[in-house]
C-alpha cells in the first residue's frame, strides 16, 4: 500500500488531479474490480477531507500561563473555573501543580488520560508497551490512522493537540519485567529527594501481574494509587483507592487467581478474547477521574471503593481495611507507620476544623446577589425583631395581641383580606350563600333559565 500513499500525496493537491485519477479508475484496468472500487472510495474521501482541512482554520493555540474564569468562546478553562466561582472547588488552578501517572493506555487509561488533559492537569505520565491496532477501534480515543504507533506515543500526539498546557511524558515499557520494574520505579522518583514525584498513580491495566507490580512500587515509595478494572464480560467494573497503611493493598485481599498462585497466562486460550464495551470503559474512566479530581483538589468525598454493574445499575461502595496478616511485609510495615501517626492526624484534623469554623464566622452575611434593589432579606423563623403590622382596614380590634403577632407584617404591607377576628358572623350571614334543599337537577334547571334570560 506504500504506492497508494505516495499517489495520495502527489496527486491530491487539487480537485483537478482528483477528478483525473477517479476518471482513470472508472475505465477498464488490469486491477481487479474490488481493488478499483476500494481505491475510488478512498480517493473520494481523502480528497474531500483534504479540501475541508485546507479551508478550515487551524485549531492549534498557544500555551496559557494562567487559568482565567472569563466567559468567552476563546477561553478553554471558563467552564472549569466556574467550579471555583460556584464554591465547589476552593482553588481549581491548583490542578496545574499536580502530576498523575496513568499505567495502561487501553480502553480505560486512554480515556482517563484525555479527561485529565481536558481538566488541565499539570503533568501526565503515560505507560504502556503495546501498539495501536484495528482491534482497539471499538474503544474510545484512538483513531485508525494511528495503527502501528505505540499507544503512549499516539496518546501524546492526540493529547498535545487537545491541551498544549499539559506536560506529557511517554514511556513505552513492560513494567512486569525485571528491567521494566526498575525503569517504572525510577521514572516516578525525584532524583533530588529520592521520593515519588507524582501525586497519584492510576492503574488502568488488564492483568494481575501488572497490578502487583504497581502495588509493590507504590508500597516502596509510600505512594497512593487508584486501581480500576472492567469485568471480562464488559458489563461491570470498579475503582479502588489504595493508600499504603491506611487501606488494603492489592495483596491484602487478592483475587482468587493471585491467591492461588496460578499463572494467569495459562488461563488464556487461542482465539478467545475478553469482551469490551466503550460504554463501560468510559463510565469506569469517568468514575476514576472524578475520584482523582476530588483527591487532588480536596472537594467532596473520595470513595475508597466504588463498583458498577450495568445490568442492574448498581453502584456499591465500601471501605476495605488493610489486612494485618498481609503476605506483603512492606504493607504490614506501612500499617504500623500509619497507626503510629494517629495522634498527629487528630491534631491536624482539629486545626483544619477550627480554621473552617473561623472562616465560616467571618463570612459576609450580606445579600448573596450582587444586585438587590429592594433590599430583600431572608429572616430566620426564631427572629423576634419582626415589625408588627397595623390592623387591616375595616378589621375589628382584637382583645389580644396574639392574632396580630401571628400575622405581623413589615411596615408598608397589609393583608388583602381582613385579619382574623375582623369579620363578624352577622356579616357572613348576610353576604354568604344561603343554604338550599334543591338537588342537582333543580340547580341545573335554574342555571338553564338564567342562560335563556
Amino acid at each position: 500500500m506504500k504506492w497508494l500513499h505516495s499517489l495520495q500525496e502527489e496527486h491530491f493537491q487539487g480537485i483537478a488531479q482528483k477528478n483525473y485519477w477517479l476518471d482513470l479508475l472508472r475505465r477498464p484496468s488490469f486491477l481487479p474490480k474490488e481493488t478499483r472500487i476500494y481505491l475510488r472510495f478512498t480517493m473520494e474521501n481523502i480528497g474531500d477531507v483534504a479540501a475541508n482541512t485546507a479551508a478550515a482554520p487551524s485549531p492549534n493555540r498557544g500555551t496559557i500561563d494562567k487559568m482565567s474564569a472569563e466567559v468567552v468562546d476563546t477561553n478553554p478553562y471558563s467552564r472549569l473555573m466556574a467550579l471555583q466561582r460556584m464554591g465547589i472547588v476552593k482553588d481549581y488552578e491548583r490542578i496545574r501543580q499536580a502530576t498523575v501517572a496513568v499505567v495502561g493506555m487501553g480502553g480505560v487509561g486512554s480515556v482517563a488520560g484525555e479527561m485529565l488533559t481536558r481538566c488541565g492537569i499539570g503533568r501526565l505520565l503515560m505507560y504502556d508497551y503495546d501498539k495501536v491496532e484495528l482491534a482497539n477501534m471499538n474503544r474510545l480515543f484512538f483513531r485508525p490512522e494511528q495503527c502501528g504507533m505505540t499507544k503512549t506515543d499516539a496518546a501524546a500526539q492526540t493529547l498535545a493537540g487537545i491541551n498544549p498546557d499539559v506536560a506529557l511524558e511517554s514511556y513505552t515499557m513492560n513494567i512486569t519485567t525485571l528491567q521494566g520494574f526498575d525503569d517504572f520505579k525510577n521514572s516516578i522518583v525525584d532524583p533530588a529527594t529520592g521520593k515519588s514525584r507524582v501525586d497519584l498513580v492510576l492503574s488502568c491495566v488488564d492483568n494481575y501481574e501488572a497490578r502487583m507490580t504497581i502495588n509493590e512500587v507504590c508500597l516502596e515509595l509510600n505512594q497512593t494509587w487508584m486501581e480500576s478494572g472492567v469485568s471480562e464480560d464488559a458489563v461491570s467494573g470498579h475503582i479502588q483507592v489504595v493508600a499504603p497503611g491506611e487501606t488494603a493493598c492489592f495483596a491484602c485481599v487478592p483475587p482468587l487467581v493471585v491467591a492461588s498462585g496460578i499463572d494467569e497466562k495459562t488461563l488464556k486460550r487461542e482465539g478467545v478474547c475478553a469482551a469490551s464495551l466503550p460504554t463501560t470503559m468510559g463510565i469506569i474512566a469517568g468514575l476514576l477521574v472524578q475520584n482523582t479530581l476530588k483527591y487532588l483538589l480536596n472537594f467532596g468525598q473520595v470513595t475508597q471503593y466504588l463498583g458498577y454493574s450495568s445490568l442492574t445499575d448498581f453502584f456499591p461502595t465500601m471501605e476495605i481495611k488493610p489486612n494485618p496478616g498481609c503476605t506483603n511485609n512492606l504493607c504490614v510495615k506501612r500499617q504500623g507507620e500509619w497507626a503510629s501517626k494517629a495522634g498527629e492526624r487528630a491534631e491536624a484534623a482539629a486545626v483544619v476544623a477550627a480554621a473552617a469554623a473561623a472562616a465560616a464566622d467571618g463570612e459576609d452575611t450580606g445579600p448573596l446577589h450582587e444586585e438587590n434593589e429592594w433590599g430583600i432579606e431572608v429572616m430566620k423563623d426564631e427572629d423576634s425583631n419582626l415589625v408588627k403590622a397595623a390592623p387591616a382596614a375595616g378589621a375589628a380590634p382584637s382583645s389580644s395581641d396574639t392574632s396580630t403577632a401571628a400575622h405581623a407584617l413589615p411596615i408598608g404591607l397589609k393583608f388583602d383580606m381582613p385579619a382574623g377576628g375582623g369579620v363578624s358572623a352577622h356579616e357572613l350571614a348576610q353576604d354568604g350563600v344561603q343554604a338550599t334543599d334543591a338537588d342537582v337537577d333543580d340547580l341545573m334547571a335554574q342555571l338553564a333559565g338564567l342562560t335563556q334570560n
